[in-house]
């Protein structure tokens, strides 16, 4: 049997083959966070389709964390017996499920979350949403810490089979970790040391809501593509050992930030018209315009966190680390593996298009995935839309 297809253990949960269907951002929650019928039969299609392991995502922890207005929920004890629908639904089809968890820092408006967003730093404007952060305080801190731990109960309660932290792409826990977002001068910034204190201090206050049994898995940038320097993978494979000693039972390697370069983070087409139309009136000139600049600059590139993730894989001693981003064809997936430059393989885009893309490459039917990354899925999210395969179509309906 193919490596690919055979178990493997996360901690002290095995799942049936190697391949993670990468926390994605649905566009399928209500409005106030709510689990709806549609995102059930999304999560329901994915277990029937045998995926591995499947990462909901990505679910906002506090009114100040969503940047998304039909991002899933896990801020209230309210979102509970949604969510226990959503792991009964995916449980029903044999098939396991973890939560991942984010708050967005800077990475949302005002105008969603009712106040200024927050970050390590307050230095500069994000280029899309023109966003100037407040700098975050010590009780600031405390209360990011005291959210991720109450969400993570929630997971818990909700039956997830895994908690994930989001600390890539951007978001609050990648901003801490990043020298290009995180200029802070006191304990936490300035040193590797400091910019992973609120990454441990979240990840030691999860733990003490979750089970022994639990797995705790983070999603991590091993290449920020920020304007200034960020994250590498040598500083990628420094926090992967410190992780691991805290306990982390899995790191998956991603990079890119989504309002700084998020094409860095899928590669392929860039849907102009389709990302254009989204915008407010007023943006969409400039949108064009930065839109146009980047056509052709990121083409689709096979497996473009693979190098990274095998310095991060030598980094840790026991833990397995998967890697996302551009890979499409059973036998590349197969090559990763055996050549050991990780230990299981993630895909987001390919199961957008193909929830059932597992069972078809197992059983045989066609060696590649369908997904051509034109993008468009991307282009809905950023405009309402649920995610969904829009190739070929001209518009968004």
């Amino acid at each position: 049997m193919s490596l690919l297809f055979s178990p493997v253990s996360i901690g002290n949960i095995t799942i049936p083959n190697r391949i993670i269907r990468s926390a994605t951002y649905e566009g399928m929650a209500g409005e106030d966070g709510t689990v709806t019928t549609d995102l059930l039969n999304c999560y329901q299609n994915l277990a029937r389709g045998r995926v591995g392991l499947i990462i909901a995502g990505y679910m906002y922890i506090h009114k100040t964390g969503r940047s998304m207005k039909f991002q899933t929920g896990i801020h209230d004890e309210k979102m509970v017996p949604g969510l226990r629908k959503l792991t009964d639904t995916v449980h029903k089809h044999d098939g396991k499920i973890v939560f991942q968890l984010n708050h967005a820092g800077r990475q949302t408006e005002k105008r969603l979350i009712g106040e200024t967003p927050m970050a390590p730093s307050s230095k500069g404007r994000d280029p899309a949403n023109f966003v100037k952060p407040r700098r975050m305080n010590d009780n600031d801190m405390a209360k990011v810490v005291e959210w991720f731990a109450a969400a993570a109960s929630r997971a818990v309660s909700a039956g997830a089979d895994g908690i994930q932290l989001h600390a890539a792409h951007g978001y609050l826990l990648n901003q801490f970790l990043s020298p290009y977002f995180n200029r802070r001068a006191d304990a936490w910034g300035g040193s590797d040391e400091k910019r992973f204190r609120m990454m441990k201090s979240v990840i030691v206050a999860v733990k003490k809501e979750m089970p022994d049994w639990m797995p705790l898995l983070v999603k991590m940038n091993a290449v920020d593509y920020t304007p200034g320097p960020g994250i590498t993978p040598e500083i990628a494979a420094r926090y992967a050992g410190w992780m691991e000693d805290l306990g982390v039972s899995l790191i998956e390697v991603s990079c890119g930030c989504a309002l700084y370069s998020f094409m860095s983070m899928c590669r392929g087409d860039v849907p102009i018209k389709q990302l254009v139309g989204g915008l407010p009136f007023w943006k969409r000139p400039i949108g064009r315009i930065m839109l146009r600049i980047m056509a052709g600059g990121f083409d689709f590139k096979e497996g473009y966190n693979v190098a990274a993730a095998r310095i991060v894989k030598d980094a840790v001693k026991k833990i397995p680390v998967a890697v996302v981003g551009g890979i499409r064809r059973l036998h590349q997936m197969e090559e990763i593996l055996e050549k050991g430059d990780a230990d299981l393989v993630s895909m987001s885009r390919p199961f957008i298009r193909e929830p059932f893309l597992v069972k078809r490459l197992f059983e045989g039917r066609r060696e590649e995935a369908g997904c051509v990354s034109c993008n468009r899925c991307l282009a809905a999210a950023a405009t309402g839309k649920q995610v969904k395969c829009y190739y070929r179509a001209d518009s968004f309906r």
